[in-house]
């Protein structure tokens, strides 16, 4: 049953309603007009990749360029004005969802809830004229989707989301060590997952790897609330559903206790060396309302937000 539950495809409804997409628009011109009230002049960066956007006019001075005279507006006016730019920064947008069994069963609304962020990144990335990429983690790193750049792009995201397979194992080591974003632009990453693994060392050693990406990196931790507090007490029966092991344990509160303690110790290092190498990292859980985590998670600062 597990399998079976993993292996089906959502439907689009199963992610959001009609009005999804509305309210993404909605917030994708706020950011607009945010970035419009704050921008002054050039933004400076060290990266590479950026496009002109017209900001305004003034008057040639002779020991100006010619070429830039706008000859259009002195045919109207029968003076010289040069245009004015300031140059935007192009930004590769990597959106990574994690695959894997955990992310699926026995909580599906682990999957739905990351899959919402995919798409919700993607649609701000792309109404932005930014390049979106969009790759699944399991045993590696797979690309799901090329870079694509262009609003209208966003139902081939929704198309490819719904018909991801989660299943199998988690093995973030070697598919951070595989994931190559391109340097010749500058990135921003995101990776959605439990970062669950075979062990606890395991997310602590994906991080440093993780701080070798060029560009900015955040971490989206997805959890269910039973992951942290299982309901159980006696004897229990218990199912690894990435790689199929099972399990019979007899445990008492206090044996709850003591795993909820080190499933918070297992987050905390993670948020800690998250922090330690300037990667952002932000907890949701499956049940939160997605678009107030969602403007939490804009909240706490990426070029995205303002590109």
């Amino acid at each position: 049953m597990l399998d079976a539950l993993m292996d089906s495809p959502l439907a689009r409804e199963d992610l959001f309603d009609a009005a999804f997409l509305d309210r993404l628009r909605s917030l994708a011109v706020r950011l607009r007009k945010r970035r419009a009230l704050t921008r002054r002049g050039s933004q400076s960066t060290p990266a590479t990749g950026f496009t002109r956007e017209f900001k305004d006019y003034r008057h040639y001075t002779p020991r100006e360029d010619y070429r830039a005279i706008d000859w259009r507006l002195y045919a109207r006016l029968d003076k010289l004005f040069v245009r004015l730019y300031e140059e935007t920064q192009e930004l590769n947008l990597h959106i990574l969802v994690d695959t894997s069994g955990s992310m699926s069963a026995p909580h599906d609304d682990k999957r739905k809830q990351s899959l919402r962020f995919a798409v919700a990144l993607a649609y701000l990335g792309l109404a932005a004229h930014q390049r979106v990429s969009l790759y699944s983690l399991g045993d590696t790193v797979h690309q799901e989707l090329p870079p694509l750049r262009g609003q209208g792009n966003i139902e081939k995201i929704i198309q490819t989301v719904t018909k991801l397979k989660f299943g199998g194992l988690t093995d973030l080591t070697r598919s951070f060590a595989d994931f190559h974003p391109t340097r010749q632009r500058y990135g921003v990453i995101f990776v959605i997952s439990d970062f669950f693994g075979r062990d606890v060392s395991t997310a602590r050693e994906s991080v440093k790897l993780a701080a070798t990406w060029p560009g900015e990196c955040h971490f989206l931790q997805i959890l269910h609330p039973e992951e942290r507090q299982p309901l159980l007490e006696g004897e229990v029966e218990l199912d690894e559903v990435e790689t199929g092991e099972r399990r019979r344990f007899w445990l008492t509160r206090k044996d709850v206790q003591k795993y909820t303690d080190a499933f918070d110790a297992f987050c905390d290092e993670l948020s800690r060396e998250c922090a330690g190498h300037r990667i952002d990292f932000m907890q949701c859980g499956s049940e939160e309302p997605f678009e107030q985590r969602f403007l939490d998670l804009l909240n706490r600062g990426t070029a995205l937000a303002s590109a």
